[in-house]
């Protein structure tokens, strides 16, 4: 009764993930079985990533944002996604507390992986953000952050960082926690994205 290996989730991962994650055992075994046909090896290449990414983007281009999306999801650096990284990774975007989406944030903006976030860094992450701002929507930002190197500047100010500091994961969460502005810089307007999630589903 669905417990072949290929159709059903072992109960071990179910429950681990269900412990993790608030999603039920009903959209877990859904998403499952989507994420089978979408990837039948059960992992997901960063080629792939890119592509299921790209579908929610049509005007622009996230390739680049995709690639730090996933490096920040793949636990274990092998450079594939299994069912488990990719659903935790969806939980703590989506769902998860402030705090655990900021531990995600910053494992995204320390492209490195050396446990602070460099200004480059930021640029680096931001210039990715801007890549999938429409050209429309990217008319209506305001004059002090209409570029990447606008908005990095903007950010790295508000942390009141020299230009050579480095950031840790305290100060980035701190500072974060603190002030709302920087919260809505760091991030691409997740707005748009939900919005075309709903779209999305059938």
């Amino acid at each position: 009764m669905g417990n072949s290996k290929s159709g059903a989730l072992s109960k071990e991962i179910l429950e681990e993930l269900q412990l993790n994650t608030k999603f039920t055992e009903q959209e877990l075994s859904t998403w499952y079985q989507s994420f089978l046909k979408e990837c039948p090896s059960g992992r997901i290449t960063r080629q792939e990533f890119q592509t299921i990414y790209s579908k929610f983007f049509p005007e622009a281009d996230p390739k680049a944002y995709a690639q730090h999306v996933f490096r920040s999801f793949d636990a274990n650096s092998d450079g594939t996604l299994d069912f488990k990284e990719y659903v935790i990774a969806l939980h703590m975007t989506s769902v998860g507390k402030t705090n655990q989406k900021l531990e995600w944030a910053f494992s995204l903006y320390d492209v490195d992986g050396n446990g602070t976030i460099s200004k480059n860094e930021v640029l680096e992450i931001v210039s990715a953000i801007f890549k999938m701002i429409s050209p429309e929507d990217a008319k209506c930002l305001p004059e002090d952050e209409n570029t990447p190197e606008k908005r990095a500047e903007k950010i790295w100010g508000f942390f009141g960082k020299k230009d050579d500091d480095k950031l840790t994961e305290k100060d980035f969460i701190e500072g974060t926690l603190a002030n709302k502005e920087i919260l809505r810089l760091i991030q691409f307007e997740p707005q748009k994205v939900k919005e075309k999630l709903k779209e999305k589903k059938p």
